[in-house]
């Protein structure tokens, strides 16, 4: 029975290890990584403090927001924005606080937008992802052994007519238009695997 109990213990611990952040610094190196090596040095980058709370880690001198890996969740993913997205932004991670799903979220924003009161960015504004599996990153020390970037440029209202884009890609790292005529209407772009 003993040492059932100190199984459990153990399993407890490692999880809540798991979900504690990384330090500042680590966070701060890791959200960079999405961003174009030009623009790190001025980019404000949100994470996660000791409790667990969402938090600006440091704050910006230019045009780019990042946003530090999700300790709750299994490997790295970090991405950064232009600060015209941060209106869309922001609202997405209220509403998923509140318990939306996505479709909720979806609905809410695009109601939103539509009415004025979410102000989406009147030109084409980039996101840029940067994940790798758990096996190859490091939360210690921020290292990451293998990783790849995902590039999403949002042009809100946009469809396969206005910008001949398809709606599916149809060749390894091909362009292509998701969410058409919607706010949430971006090119996604997926350049193919290395491996």
């Amino acid at each position: 029975m003993k040492a059932t109990y100190a199984i459990i213990f153990a399993l407890v611990c490692s999880l809540s290890l798991h979900a504690q952040a990384p330090t500042a610094e680590v966070q701060i190196k890791t959200a960079l990584l999405a961003a174009p090596e030009d623009m790190r040095a001025g980019a404000m980058v949100y994470g996660y403090d000791a409790k667990g709370e969402f938090v600006v880690l440091r704050k910006g001198t230019n045009e780019l927001v990042c946003l530090a890996d999700n300790p709750k969740q299994a490997g790295l993913s970090v991405s950064c924005y232009h600060k015209d997205l941060e209106p869309f932004m922001a609202r997405g991670r209220d509403l998923k606080n509140a318990g939306k799903s996505f479709q909720e979220i979806f609905d809410i924003r695009e109601a939103e937008a539509k009415s004025g009161k979410l102000m989406m960015p009147k030109q084409a504004s980039n996101l840029q992802i940067y994940s790798a599996k758990a096996e190859d990153y490091n939360e210690t020390t921020g290292e990451v052994a293998k990783g790849s970037f995902r590039y999403v440029v949002y042009i809100p209202w946009a469809t396969a007519a206005s910008t001949g884009l398809p709606i599916k890609p149809e060749a390894p790292g091909m362009p292509w238009i998701m969410d058409p005529g919607t706010h949430r209407a971006h090119i996604m772009i997926n350049p193919p695997s290395k491996d």
